[in-house]
């Protein structure tokens, strides 16, 4: 997603059967998505608080690639990747994030 937003964007609403339509593309909706679901505005107060408490650490982190180097160990980024790769396999979409090191 990181690489190529939009391009990105437009494949997966394709592959959910949403494809966005000429008129809509037209309208900027593909980059009003991106700027309502990017990070800037997912860690801004108020966005992900549903009222209760789910625990003392968010559930946003920094919303930078391969942070996870920081919160977890490389077997489990190696797991993770490979679960990833798997539900992604026969979709079209590839998995481009480097395992930690």
């Amino acid at each position: 997603m990181l690489r190529e937003p939009q391009g990105n964007l437009r494949r997966l609403a394709e592959f959910l059967g949403c494809a966005f339509s000429e008129a809509e593309e037209k309208a900027g909706v593909v980059d009003a998505i991106l700027e309502l679901c990017g990070m800037e505005k997912l860690m801004e107060p108020g966005v992900n608080q549903s009222g209760e408490k789910t625990g003392e650490h968010s559930s946003v982190r920094k919303g930078v690639a391969d942070d996870r180097s920081n919160h977890m160990t490389p077997e489990m980024a190696a797991r993770l990747d490979k679960i990833v790769q798997e539900a992604l396999h026969g979709t079209g979409f590839s998995f481009g994030i480097p395992t930690p090191q």
